[in-house]
């Protein structure tokens, strides 16, 4: 059986000059992106962020709510 999906919340900062994630004190995960906030190139690096950083491949990685905002709930499965 599948274990059941862990849900993150993520505020997004697009254009950084380096990419991290990192979980700020309030459990919300701060992500720095290089890539710019265009042609979803933000929401794919963030993906692969999530996924190196949980030990799952990218395709169990989905931005579930927030896919043109800051803010955003991103799935774990």
């Amino acid at each position: 059986m599948n274990a059941p999906a862990t849900t993150i919340t993520v505020k997004v900062k697009p254009n950084a000059r380096v990419s991290t994630l990192a979980e700020g004190e309030d459990g919300v995960w701060l992500a720095q992106l290089k890539a710019p906030p265009v042609d979803g190139k933000a929401n794919e690096e963030l993906i692969q962020l999530v996924a190196a950083r949980f030990g799952v491949p990218k395709s169990r990685v989905r931005v579930a709510r927030g896919a043109s905002g800051r803010m955003k709930r991103v799935e774990i499965g």
